[in-house]
């Protein structure tokens, strides 16, 4: 058995890509910058360094979600790795990408951070897009580092 689950939270680095197939199906693609924090060996401070990770999405949530992201929009994405690989000009090329199964919004088109809706299940990240599933109401579950036992 294998597992194939993503969870990144970050902001778009372009604004969103959306083609239609000629059969009609929507394809979404955009970039997310996800930080990495390390610590610089010469000066001992914590700086952060971008992966840049490539994300697509397929069908009509895809058309619907085009609308309400932009480059700088903050997102939580929910999804699994895919490689591919192709010839172009004599070359070989590969990639890996996150397809997109979820996707929330954490902030709103101006920026500004999200209206967190009356019930919701626990965790989240704003609002969410494309979940069926009974909502629960949110209930307060702070954890600290010291509450860890590990």
């Amino acid at each position: 058995m294998s597992i194939n689950k993503v969870l990144i939270t970050g902001n778009l680095t372009r604004d969103p890509e959306l083609r239609i197939t000629a059969s009609g199906f929507p394809i979404l693609s955009f970039g997310v910058a996800v930080n990495d924090r390390r610590k610089n060996q010469q000066t001992g401070a914590w700086e952060d360094y971008a992966n840049f990770i490539d994300c697509t999405m397929f069908g009509a949530r895809a058309q619907s979600v085009s609308n309400f992201l932009t480059k700088g929009s903050k997102v939580a994405i929910e999804g699994k790795l895919r490689w591919s690989q192709w010839e172009r000009d004599g070359q070989k090329r590969n990639k890996i990408e996150v397809i997109v199964d979820e996707i929330e919004f954490m902030s709103s088109r101006d920026g500004s951070a999200p209206q967190a809706p009356r019930v919701q299940s626990a965790p989240s990240y704003g609002q969410s897009y494309g979940s069926s599933a009974p909502q629960a109401p949110m209930v307060d579950t702070s954890v600290y580092d010291e509450d860890i036992p590990f």
